[in-house]
């Protein structure tokens, strides 16, 4: 019969980190980062904490009411998010607000397109994702944790100066389309 080795007792047992390295964030988390490179981070971070993944989604951007941050069609395959609110972001954030904005509400959607429908539970579970990925005091897990409406109330004015049509942002989720769609 053989024996697994156990390590002596002065010997630590690793421990794994509590938080998952973002690399792909670091610093240039202070700079403004694409939609493509921010949805990466989204996947690779709710795989990573809820071991599920979806590939193949769209993002568009939309006129949509100031109230409605963004949207996901039930069964679709295309995040579509409040232009209005992109802009008035790029435009009233500093960069680490508008990639901390933009990475939880891609994040929201995305839990969405993985079949979370219960809008209170999606909140939750975003801010699970920030916190297990960026750690407690990171301005995502911030963000993620509190009412959008109250932390940038300058999003309840934002409208768009088009009232129809959807906008289709290229070169996103590149990852699913890298070998066959350049």
């Amino acid at each position: 019969m053989s024996r697994i080795p156990v390590p002596p007792a002065s010997t630590p047992a690793p421990v794994a980190p509590a938080v998952l390295p973002t690399p792909l964030f670091g610093s240039s988390f202070d700079h403004p980062l694409g939609f493509d490179q921010l949805f990466q981070g989204v996947r690779t971070a709710v795989r990573h904490h809820l071991h599920r993944a979806r590939w193949g989604l769209g993002l568009g951007l939309a006129p949509l009411p100031p109230e409605i941050g963004a949207y996901w069609p039930l069964t679709g395959n295309m995040i579509v998010l409040n232009e209005a609110h992109v802009r008035a972001m790029r435009e009233s954030a500093s960069p680490q607000e508008f990639n901390a904005f933009v990475f939880v509400v891609l994040a929201h959607e995305y839990l969405h397109a993985l079949g979370y429908l219960d809008e209170r539970e999606v909140r939750d579970v975003t801010a699970e994702v920030a916190l297990a990925t960026f750690g407690p005091h990171h301005l995502v897990t911030e963000v993620a944790s509190t009412d959008l409406w109250q932390r940038f109330p300058f999003l309840r004015q934002a409208v768009s100066e088009r009232r129809d049509g959807l906008t289709i942002v290229p070169s996103f989720d590149r990852d699913a389309t890298a070998t066959y769609i350049r």
